[in-house]
This record gives C-alpha cells, sequence and structure tokens, in this order.
C-alpha cells in the first residue's frame, strides 16, 4: 500500500492535506471533526494583527506598567475577561492541542512588523506547533515603490523569528513585480514555509444601489492554475517547503499540486462547499492512483512535472497564449 505520509516544516503529517485558515477551523468541534476525516494538519483561523494590538494597548494600558510591554507580563492572561480576542485565540490552540493528535498551525494576518511580533511567543507557548504569518500589501499606494512595499513581509519575518523558535511559514499573494526572485529570497529569511497563495474577497458593484461588494467568497477549481503554475516553477529554486492553496476541490488537484513540486495542499472552499467528509475521497484518490502507478511514497513523484524536470518546460510559461490565439497547435 502506497504511505502517504509526509513532513512539512520539519512536522510529521499522516498525509499532505492540511485545512486552511478559515470559519471552519475557529472551534474546538469542528477541529475534532477534521481530525476525523484524516485530515493531515489543521491552520487555525487568522488572529488579525488589529485585533492583537487593539487589545495590547487596552491591557498595556490597564496594566499601566513599563514591564508590561515584555512577553513575561502575558501570565495575566489568566484573568482576562470573557470576550478578550487574544486570550480566546490562546485558549483555541491550548484546547486544539488536548483534543487532538495532530499539528495544530496558529496564523496571525498580517499588515506591519510594529509593536505586535513578540505576541507570537504567546502562541507558542500555548502549544502550537508552528505559526503561518498572512502577509499582504495591497500595491496600491502610488507613494511607494514596489521594494517599500515588499520590504514589509522581511520585516515581519525578521521580527517575529526574534521571538519564536517553533517554523514559521509565510503566506503571500501573487502580486509582485518579481514574483519568482521575491520568493526565493523569502526563502532565505530561515522561515520552512511557504504558502502559494492567500486569496483575497474580489470586488463587485451593485448597480442598482451604487454599492461596493465582495464576490467569489469561495474559490473555484478554475483558479488551480495560479498556484499550480508558480509551485511548478518555484520547486527546487527555494529553501522551504512549498505549500499550495486555492482551487483545490478534489483529489486529481491534490495530486497535480504534488506532482508540480508542492509538499502540502491547504484547503478551505472544498470543505465549505462539500463538507469535511471530502477528506476521505481525496485520500481515497491520492492513494489509488499512487498504487496504480507503483509510487510508494509521495517523495517518489513530487515535483515530477515541475518547471524544473518537465519535458516542455516551456509549458509553464505563455505556450497557452501562442497555442490559442498565434494559431500554433
Amino acid at each position: 500500500m502506497a504511505d502517504i505520509s509526509t513532513s512539512y516544516m520539519g512536522l510529521k503529517l499522516r498525509n499532505p492535506i492540511i485545512a486552511a485558515s478559515s470559519g471552519l477551523t475557529n472551534s474546538i468541534e469542528d477541529i475534532k471533526e477534521f481530525e476525523k476525516n484524516g485530515v493531515g494538519a489543521i491552520v487555525l483561523k487568522s488572529i488579525f494583527e488589529e485585533e492583537i494590538r487593539r487589545d495590547l494597548e487596552k491591557d498595556i494600558g490597564n496594566m499601566r506598567m513599563e514591564t508590561s510591554i515584555y512577553p513575561e507580563t502575558f501570565d495575566y492572561y489568566d484573568n482576562y475577561v470573557e470576550d478578550d480576542s487574544l486570550t480566546n485565540y490562546l485558549r483555541l490552540i491550548h484546547d486544539a492541542k488536548q483534543a487532538v493528535n495532530i499539528p495544530i498551525i496558529a496564523s496571525i494576518n498580517c499588515m506591519s512588523a510594529e509593536k505586535w511580533p513578540y505576541y507570537a511567543e504567546t502562541l507558542q507557548d500555548a502549544g502550537a506547533d508552528a505559526l503561518e504569518l498572512n502577509v499582504f500589501v495591497m500595491p496600491s499606494d502610488f507613494e511607494k515603490s514596489s521594494e517599500e512595499n515588499e520590504k514589509v513581509y522581511f520585516d515581519v519575518v525578521n521580527e517575529v523569528k526574534k521571538h519564536v523558535k517553533i517554523p514559521i511559514s509565510l503566506k503571500i499573494s501573487y502580486y509582485s513585480s518579481n514574483l519568482g526572485a521575491f520568493v526565493q529570497k523569502l526563502s532565505k529569511t530561515g522561515i520552512k514555509g511557504l504558502v502559494l497563495f492567500n486569496r483575497f474577497y474580489s470586488p463587485d458593484i451593485d448597480i442598482n444601489n451604487l454599492e461596493l461588494l465582495s464576490t467569489n467568497v469561495t474559490s473555484s477549481p478554475s483558479e488551480l492554475p495560479i498556484s499550480l503554475r508558480w509551485i511548478g516553477i518555484m520547486y527546487n529554486r527555494v529553501e522551504c517547503d512549498l505549500a499550495a492553496s486555492t482551487g483545490i476541490h478534489d483529489g486529481a488537484a491534490v495530486i497535480k499540486q504534488l506532482l508540480a513540486g508542492a509538499t502540502v495542499v491547504e484547503i478551505a472552499s472544498a470543505f465549505y462547499k462539500n463538507g469535511k467528509s471530502i477528506i476521505n475521497d481525496m485520500l481515497e484518490d491520492l492513494s489509488k492512483w499512487m498504487n496504480q502507478n507503483e509510487y510508494k511514497s509521495i517523495a517518489d513523484f513530487r515535483g515530477k512535472m515541475s518547471q524544473d524536470k518537465a519535458k516542455n518546460p516551456a509549458a509553464y510559461e505563455r505556450m497557452q497564449f501562442m497555442k490559442y490565439f498565434a494559431g500554433i497547435k
């Protein structure tokens, strides 16, 4: 039988399917259900930088002590009120580690490297096995250069690394003027994983009420090629593990991402649309395909179809445009 276990950021996973950060990873009941259905690891729903900074400023002000800026002062969290988002998140990590036997990855949605990074140590102390930093800077500020925008990512990683020893992964977008080189440089910062890519609500316009709306809240299978392309291009060109995210809705998509070079896949939308039991179908498809092709482990075929190893590496570039619009067959 095929061995579908793997290692991600040094963590041992029973399989490469990770429940991505979402509203489905925000309760102990859901976390237990994910483990029961076979998921390899769980990324908890992100806590936002704004929440961390708001609560820290509030409670630091209440304490009125200079020593409150140091991580050890977070011992007083046990006395926080029930609706404190920091306390609740720490409790979720602690309770999740008590409830399940699979890796629990904490998540912070970051926009800067100011003031809050030392809080990451408390996530580590609460029992998180790893930390995923979901970083995105919308390149819409005309006063900032691309170098200034990208510097935020490096600043966040460098600041958080000062406070934690657990593995760190970075979840990024594909909004970069030089994405390949950017990803490669990030992989050299000492992080253990890169998640390609984070996903955002897309804007829409209500033409009757003249209001801006959010649309495409969940992904579709048609979005798979975005991450598949860059997983395939970056495989063997980075110094950390690669996790694929967005557009992964069935077992075939899982296999494709592994063939491109992904170490693991992170999935959320498929669980919203089809329920957590779809994990079993995906794992069955993966095992069946491996047995049919006589692969004993995922390492036997990971990256086999990457740009680095493909017979036609140009397929990862602009071949599609030439074929369909220039009459090339």
